[in-house]
């Protein structure tokens, strides 16, 4: 990879890690219940699935990583920063590797997450102290019927925007 590509990267990705801290902003959320719980509806993940599958695997991993630091200081669980970084790469992963479309890409990638989240969230709240197991595995479960509310329209908004990005011609990765 030439150091033109490698800047052209680490950019793209800064500006997208840049709109998803925006979109992980409170102002930007839509509040839904779900079950017993309240809850958010945010596309946070948005700027991450279009970075990894327009610019690729690296892009993805960093903005997942730094557009991942204020979501994971806003609901006070360290691990959100892994989960958007792994959320990022695989996306670019499926979309290179495999030429898959945004859309699916991204699913897929939700699928890689999905075990990621359930495990460390639930280990979080219960090794943390924070709840008992039981309660923990209903919040969790809860967490994981939003995030995936979220990622399917966010993965119908990526599949739209990585198709205006293209007809740019700006080419990335």
């Amino acid at each position: 990879m030439s150091k033109a590509n490698r800047t052209k990267i680490i950019v793209f990705a800064a500006v997208m890690a840049a709109i998803t801290n925006i979109l992980s902003l409170d102002f930007l959320v839509i509040p839904i219940i779900i079950g017993p719980f309240a809850s958010k509806i945010h596309i946070s993940q948005l700027a991450i699935l279009v970075s990894g599958t327009f610019a690729g695997p690296l892009s993805g991993l960093l903005t997942g990583t730094i557009g991942g630091i204020y979501m994971s200081y806003s609901v006070s669980i360290p691990f959100v920063i892994g989960g958007l970084a792994l959320l990022g790469f695989s996306a670019g992963l499926f979309t290179k590797r495999l030429k898959l479309r945004p859309f699916f890409s991204s699913i897929l990638a939700w699928c890689v997450q999905a075990p990621y989240v359930l495990v460390t969230d639930y280990v979080w709240f219960v090794y943390s102290r924070l709840m008992p197991s039981g309660v923990a595995l209903t919040v969790v479960t809860t967490i994981l019927v939003n995030l995936t509310i979220e990622t399917i329209i966010a993965s119908i908004l990526a599949e739209i925007i990585v198709h205006y990005l293209k007809r740019t011609e700006l080419t990335i990765g």
